[in-house]
């Protein structure tokens, strides 16, 4: 048998000895500076980045009607809420922009319908104070059904839907209230009974054998329903308690307009707008109930519609 000389192979491995000694040496020196990396980067994030648990108030009035927090389980459904209204940090705040424009609007509705000023935090909630549109076809920021909305005397066809118009949906809304309370006598199921129904409520109440909200087993959208209210008025009344720093000047200012009148058709609200030197954008910003480019307006029925008077809005 032929001897082999294994010389030369001897020799490579030991050429790549070294080559293999510092790809050790740069997988290890990788490795460590990786795990430096991120122990640095947890530190920075133990000491910069910090979230804490809340404590809900002891106390807690709807509508001036004492909330029995002493319950656990009711004390455990507003932390829920409390908790997630917080850290729900960008929803929260554009509730405080909006509502500095539209609290001053529905605020003095309320009050002259006798209706508790707490009841502004359902529209918010309803909404978020936005002319939404819900899956079941609700509108508006009291987010009125169809049938709902011309029971309580709102106009909707398909040129006009004032569901969409603040002023009168709070009107309408503060009527449908009215009712709700004489039926029941107490606000927090006044609340509930507008989420899912005079109906639903009354029919639970009377399954269950219970006289108020607080103690009834509910879907758990109205479950959670006047909570959600509570909570929202808890950050509002105590922004800073829960962190928020809301700088005045970064707040939705009220809108100024003057009105004109209209009581005969108009052929293009696009040339309206034109002749008012805003633009067709503006006309429908400040009158969403306008539903159409046009108002055929067959009864002659009158109608009061925003102009701005800020030369901000005016065409260039």
């Amino acid at each position: 048998m032929t001897k082999t000389n294994r010389t030369p192979l001897k020799s490579l491995n030991l050429l790549l000895i070294p080559f293999a000694i510092f790809g050790l040496f740069q997988l290890f020196t990788f490795s460590f500076d990786k795990e430096e990396e991120e122990n640095e980067h947890q530190t920075k994030l133990e000491e910069s980045y910090q979230i804490f648990s809340l404590s809900p108030p002891k106390e807690i009035k709807f509508a001036n009607e004492v909330v029995p927090l002493s319950e656990p389980e009711v004390y455990e459904r507003l932390d829920r809420e409390i908790h997630s209204n917080t850290y729900f940090h960008s929803n929260t705040i554009l509730y405080f922009k909006k509502a500095n424009r539209w609290f001053p609007v529905i605020e003095p509705i309320l009050k002259q319908n006798g209706i508790p000023d707490d009841f502004k935090y359902l529209a918010l909630i309803e909404s978020g104070l936005d002319n939404v549109v819900s899956p079941t076809g609700a509108a508006g920021y009291w987010q009125f059904m169809k049938t709902t909305g011309i029971e309580y005397g709102l106009q909707i066809n398909g040129e006009v839907d004032e569901r969409y118009h603040v002023e009168k949906a709070t009107q309408a809304a503060c009527q449908y209230l009215k009712d709700s309370y004489e039926l029941y006598g107490d606000w927090a199921l006044v609340a509930a009974s507008y989420n899912a129904g005079k109906g639903r409520i009354s029919k639970e109440l009377e399954r269950q054998k219970a006289s108020n909200y607080f103690d009834l087993l509910l879907v758990e959208e109205t479950g959670r329903y006047v909570f959600r209210i509570l909570a929202i008025k808890n950050i509002f009344e105590n922004p800073k308690k829960y962190g928020f720093n809301i700088r005045k000047a970064d707040l939705y200012p009220t809108l100024e307009y003057q009105t004109v009148s209209i009581d005969s058709s108009i052929a293009s609200f696009a040339e309206f707008s034109k002749q008012h030197n805003i633009s067709y954008k503006i006309l429908k910003y400040f009158n969403p109930w306008l539903r159409e480019s046009y108002l055929k307006n067959s009864q002659k029925d009158s109608y009061e519609v925003k102009l701005p008077v800020s030369k901000d809005y005016e065409l260039n």
